[in-house]
């Protein structure tokens, strides 16, 4: 739990430096609703078929809101509630169709990447709703995974809402404030930003990672 407060934290504080910077910005220039549509169906559609860019949806989209085309808030809340909704779907697909989820979990489960994370995640519905979706293919592992089991919705949903809510948040803020410094190189930006979010990210793999392997051999040392 230490993990999940100190993730809310960091989250916290990203998105308030990025709506401190955005209120130093002039208005946005458009009011049109269809680009939020787009990254509401982008990223629920990631969590269905894996191959859709969900964060490079909300990289871009918020580097669009660097530049004043969007409006970050309604970027982030478009991804959450995408990502939330995106995660039910694919519970109740795999709750209701297991005969054809079932291979494809197995397949995924097979990935050494996948089991690796999985083991230093941890197994709770808690731990992988929230940190699984940062590790690719996790994010289908964990919906299929717990709708398959037929889990209880209501637990997991909530574990979603925030999980969903608070990548939304991290993804955007990144993007935001990269997009805000480099706001003459919109690509540049969108690669900096995804290599930026990556590493943040893979350093508290890292931390999360040694803790697991030293915990790991104490264990066999007592054996």
């Amino acid at each position: 739990m230490w993990l999940l407060w100190a993730w809310i934290a960091l989250c916290a504080v990203m998105a308030a430096g990025a709506f401190y910077v955005a209120s130093d910005q002039p208005p946005t220039t458009g009011s049109e609703a269809w680009p939020y549509v787009a990254v509401f169906s982008l990223v629920f559609g990631d969590a269905v078929i894996a191959v859709l860019p969900g964060e490079t949806t909300l990289n871009t989209a918020s580097t669009l809101a660097a530049q004043g085309v969007l409006e970050l808030g309604w970027v982030m809340l478009a991804g959450a509630v995408a990502a939330v909704l995106g995660d039910s779907a694919l519970y109740w697909i795999a709750r209701t169709f297991r005969p054809r989820i079932q291979p494809r979990l197995d397949a995924a489960l097979r990935n050494p990447k996948v089991a690796t994370a999985r083991d230093i995640i941890g197994s709770t519905a808690t731990e992988l709703l929230v940190f699984g979706r940062y590790v690719p293919g996790m994010r289908f592992v964990v919906n299929a995974s717990l709708g398959l089991a037929q889990h209880p919705y209501r637990d997991f949903v909530r574990w979603s809402a925030l999980g969903g809510t608070l990548w939304s948040i991290y993804n955007c803020s990144v993007a935001y404030l990269v997009g805000t410094a480099l706001v003459g190189a919109p690509v540049a930006s969108v690669v900096v930003s995804a290599l930026a979010s990556t590493v943040v990210v893979a350093a508290v793999f890292f931390v999360i990672a040694r803790r697991y392997r030293r915990e790991h051999r104490s264990a066999r040392t007592l054996s």
